[in-house]
């Protein structure tokens, strides 16, 4: 049996950053635990600083299917390339053609209204995909 995985990401906005990747991803904001109606709810419960209440943010597939990607705040700010990226398959695989590259182009202008930037184009011989950073400099791929 496959062990289950989640992504966590280190983020000087932790919300913000979870907000961008599940619009990115058609995720969804994971909901507080049962029997408490916000997050903040849940952190006074368990006794959490209140100058931690905003410092974690989530994004969960609503289908279950994906893995879960957890944000956290940390002090410090990006300062390398990544060495692990997300490759986002929008175009509907490598013999979509130009429907699928369309496909990709309007997922792109999606994202860089919501703050992510277009680094370059990538013809690779595994395929046409466009590098993008998102809000905070992380670099993924739409493909």
């Amino acid at each position: 049996m496959a062990i289950k995985v989640q992504v966590t990401f280190d983020a000087h906005d932790a919300e913000a950053l979870a907000s961008f990747w599940q619009l990115a991803l058609d995720y969804a904001e994971q909901q507080p635990p049962p029997g408490f109606a916000t997050w903040q709810d849940f952190a006074a419960k368990i006794g959490m600083p209140e100058e931690k209440w905003h410092a974690f943010g989530a994004a969960i597939d609503p289908s279950g299917a994906g893995p879960r990607l957890f944000f956290q705040q940390v002090p410090e700010g990006k300062v390398a390339k990544n060495r692990v990226h997300l490759d986002l398959n929008v175009s509907g695989g490598p013999n979509s053609g130009e429907e699928g590259w369309k496909r990709v182009l309007a997922h792109s202008e999606k994202l860089v209204a919501a703050g992510a930037s277009v680094q370059y184009e990538s013809n690779e011989p595994n395929g046409r995909c466009l590098v993008m950073k998102d809000p905070e400099g992380n670099e993924f791929c739409i493909q």
